[in-house]
């Protein structure tokens, strides 16, 4: 199984260019969602909490736009932040990989990792894969959704271009999702062959 790590800037399209992998029958995992299911755990919400304070809780949830909104204005709370959650997601990234290697039934398994290089993990991947964009696109997608600490987010990522300089595969994505779709394709092809 070819083990695959995807990255890109905020807006690039790393969501959509995973939805596509998936569609093509690579098995995908994505970081962010992990971590948004680790926070909602009790273990979790009661380490947070307990630093924070219960501003973060909202209906019983961890209210993550408040939590966005402390650590990417105050960086030793984000170095903390990081500190606790990354084990976990690498963890949960460890064992989904274990089984799916167990059960032998994937050729190529995809995890989207946004910080992939600034985290320096690239290494536990085979292939690394970096989806690019037009900044402007990229302005105009992250500008459609509501991100409080966007630019304490944008501003700890590597540039599009370091990222492409550092990756095995590079995708454009200015145009449509049917274009991204089929840019996947021909790259999980390569994967595919390597294996």
């Amino acid at each position: 199984m070819i083990f695959v790590g995807l990255t890109g800037g905020i807006g690039s399209g790393k969501s959509e260019a995973l939805a596509a992998a998936g569609r093509l029958g690579a098995a995908v995992l994505s970081s962010d969602v992990v971590v948004h299911e680790l926070l909602q755990t009790d273990d979790l919400k009661a380490v947070l909490a307990e630093r924070w304070g219960k501003r973060i809780v909202s209906d019983g949830r961890i209210d993550r736009a408040a939590v966005a909104e402390i650590v990417f204005e105050r960086p030793e709370e984000l170095a903390w932040l990081e500190q606790t959650i990354f084990p976990l997601v690498g963890a949960r990234t460890v064992a989904w990989r274990l089984q799916l290697e167990q059960e032998g039934t994937t050729a190529v398994a995809v995890v989207e990792v946004p910080l992939l290089f600034e985290a320096a993990i690239e290494k536990g991947f085979d292939a690394t894969i970096a989806v690019v964009a037009d900044e402007q696109l990229r302005a105009e997608r992250a500008g459609g959704r509501d991100h409080r600490g966007l630019e304490g987010r944008g501003s700890r990522q590597l540039t599009q271009d370091e990222k492409a300089t550092r990756a095995d595969y590079v995708i454009t994505n200015d145009g449509s999702i049917e274009q991204l779709e089929q840019r996947i394709s021909e790259v999980l092809e390569q994967l595919r062959a390597r294996g």
